[in-house]
C-alpha cells in the first residue's frame, strides 16, 4: 500500500486496514514499513515522470523546436505541438525568425483550434528554450493550461516531441533538399497529414492517430492500391473502393 500510494502516510494506511478486518496500531504500520526503508508520505518520493505522463496522457499536450537547413544554408525553425495520448501532430508554423509575437500568436493559434474540438488539456510539457517566452506561456495560462518546463539538459523529459522530430527527419528531413520556408512548410503540412491519418503506431495498435473506418479484409492482391504521398517520398496502401 505504501509503494502503490505515495501520498498515504502510516495511519491512512492504518485506517485502511482497519476497513480490510486487520487491527493493527500505527506502531506497528511504522515498525514493519521504517526497516524495509519506507519514511512518512512527507518524505516518499511522488510518481516518477513514466508514471506521470501515463496517468495524465489524456490530458497532456507535448511542444518543441526543431530546425532544418537548406541548400541555401539558411536555417529554418519549426514549430509544432503534439497530443500525447493519441499521438495527433499540430504543425504550428515554419519561419526563419521566431520572435515573441510570431511565437505567441502560434500558442493563440493552437488554443482555438483545440477548442473548437472540444477536447480538454491539463498540462503543456516544454523545454527551457528562450524562443517560449512568458507570453507564450500566459497564452496557455488563459486557457487553463499549466506549462511544465523539463529540467536543464533532459531531453527525455519531453520524450514524445523528441521522438516525432526523429521520425520526421528519418521519414522526410533527411531525404529532402528544402529549398525555403514555403517549400518546408508544403512537406511539413503533407507529413503530418499522412502521419495523423495513415501511419501505424506501436502504441496504438499500429492504427494512426485519426484512424479511417475499419478495412475489411480484402481478397486479392487486385483490391490493394498504392499511393505516393508527401512529395512521391512515401507510399500508402489502401484497399479499392
Amino acid at each position: 500500500m505504501a509503494r502503490e500510494n505515495p501520498t498515504w502516510g502510516y495511519r491512512r494506511i492504518q485506517g485502511e486496514l482497519l476497513g480490510l478486518g486487520h487491527r493493527v496500531a500505527p506502531s506497528t504500520v511504522w515498525l514493519i514499513l521504517k526497516p524495509s526503508g519506507l519514511d512518512p508520505a512527507s518524505r516518499r518520493a511522488g510518481p516518477t515522470w513514466t508514471q506521470f505522463l501515463t496517468t495524465q496522457a489524456k490530458g497532456i499536450l507535448a511542444t518543441d523546436f526543431f530546425h532544418v537547413d537548406t541548400i541555401l544554408l539558411r536555417r529554418i525553425y519549426v514549430l509544432f505541438v503534439i497530443e500525447i495520448a493519441t499521438r495527433r501532430v499540430h504543425l504550428l508554423g515554419v519561419t526563419a525568425n521566431p520572435t515573441e509575437a510570431w511565437v505567441s500568436q502560434q500558442a493563440r493559434n493552437i488554443t482555438m483550434r483545440l477548442t473548437e474540438t472540444s477536447r480538454a488539456f491539463r498540462f503543456l510539457i516544454r523545454d527551457r528554450d528562450s524562443k517560449f517566452t512568458a507570453v507564450f506561456d500566459a497564452v496557455f495560462a488563459a486557457e487553463s493550461i499549466e506549462v511544465l518546463r523539463t529540467p536543464i539538459r533532459a531531453p527525455r523529459a519531453n520524450a514524445f516531441a523528441e521522438r516525432w522530430v526523429g521520425t520526421a527527419r528519418r521519414e522526410l528531413i533527411d531525404r529532402t533538399l528544402v529549398l525555403g520556408s514555403r517549400h518546408l512548410q508544403r512537406l511539413l503540412t503533407e507529413y503530418v497529414d499522412h502521419y495523423n491519418r495513415h501511419r501505424p503506431h506501436w502504441s496504438l495498435k499500429q492504427r494512426p492517430p485519426d484512424p479511417p473506418p475499419k478495412a475489411s479484409r480484402p481478397t486479392d492482391v487486385a483490391s490493394v492500391r498504392r499511393r505516393t504521398a508527401v512529395a512521391g517520398l512515401i507510399n500508402e496502401y489502401k484497399q479499392a473502393a
